[in-house]
């Protein structure tokens, strides 16, 4: 049952930032009146960049060009630990949540660093930008594990998620988790209203100024691992939904998770066409109404750990 569990997790990782990208836009395509791309553009978009050769700035260090892969390995590395499937993780150990939101930061790290490395003031501001919101974004994901765990009493990611069914809070408190974690999504895969991948304005690019200077199987793995975050925290809100225990009824809870997942894309897309992004000095106090729902989730659990 692990093996079949293991193997679905990661073809799901593997396949699902493609089919998200994929559907986002075909949403958004429906809501314009417009035929769209093909569900799978993006895949033949990644396939055209790693048969390019890519051009380097003559400033550039070899860390500008690792930098792409330090950030896929890393998203790969935690997506692995992440449950998706509910309270199942391919990877699963005690605190591991601790090592995917470092794992995370180290991506960040590495993306920034890229960006700043070329000597460009347009990507330095970007990486200026990145900095300030994941400061507001890395509160929001603590907490809410922070909440699940006062509810659970457990350790582990896969643990958290999946025992968090079996509380009295759940009822109360999936919904401010799920705003949270939707937030989380729009932040760290760099969706509207909190910036917009397909703007090519420099003064309004966070992510996208970053990785201007990248081309060919650099730009891939950074549009790649982009993709990987939007499914991370997509599997993230399908696992706290999904009531189906993966490790009684496996089948049940991949069907559930995926169709889920799926639908989060839809939300995403839906967001994206009825809503702009959001002006430069809003975006943090967007954010952390993240933060301000997982702060509700956990003195909802506080209160009834202490009988009011």
């Amino acid at each position: 049952m692990n093996t079949l569990l293991t193997v679905t997790h990661g073809l799901l990782v593997l396949s699902l930032p493609i089919v998200l990208v994929g559907l986002v836009n075909r949403t958004k395509s429906w809501w314009a009146g417009r035929k769209g791309p093909r569900l799978l553009q993006s895949a033949s978009d990644l396939r055209r960049l790693l048969g390019k050769r890519p051009i380097i700035s003559t400033v550039a260090s070899p860390l500008f060009r690792s930098s792409a892969y330090v950030v896929l390995i890393c998203g790969l590395a935690a997506a692995s630990m992440v449950p998706m499937l509910g309270q199942f993780a391919p990877v699963q150990f005690s605190h591991d949540f601790v090592v995917v939101a470092y794992t995370l930061g180290l991506a960040r790290i590495a993306l920034m660093i890229s960006a700043m490395d070329v000597g460009s003031a347009f990507e330095g501001m970007g990486a200026a930008r990145e900095a300030s919101f994941s400061t507001y974004a890395e509160p929001a994901l603590f907490l809410l594990i922070g909440a699940a765990g006062a509810a659970t009493g457990m350790t582990s990611f896969a643990d958290l998620i999946g025992q968090l069914h079996k509380t009295p809070y759940f009822p109360v408190i999936v919904f401010p988790l799920v705003v949270a974690l939707l937030i989380l999504l729009q932040t760290e895969a760099a969706r509207v209203p909190v910036d917009d991948p397909l703007t090519h304005l420099e003064l309004t690019m966070i992510h996208e100024v970053m990785i201007l200077d990248h081309s060919g199987p650099e730009l891939a793995a950074m549009q790649y691992a982009a993709a990987l975050k939007m499914t991370l925290y997509a599997g993230l809100i399908a696992a706290l939904i999904n009531p189906m225990d993966p490790l009684a009824s496996p089948m049940a809870a991949i069907g559930v998770s995926l169709g889920l997942m799926l639908l989060v894309a839809l939300l995403v897309g839906c967001i994206e066409s009825l809503t702009a992004r959001l002006p430069m000095r809003w975006v943090t106090r967007y954010v952390l109404i993240g933060s301000g729902a997982a702060i509700v989730s956990m003195v909802v659990v506080g209160l009834g750990a202490s009988g009011l």
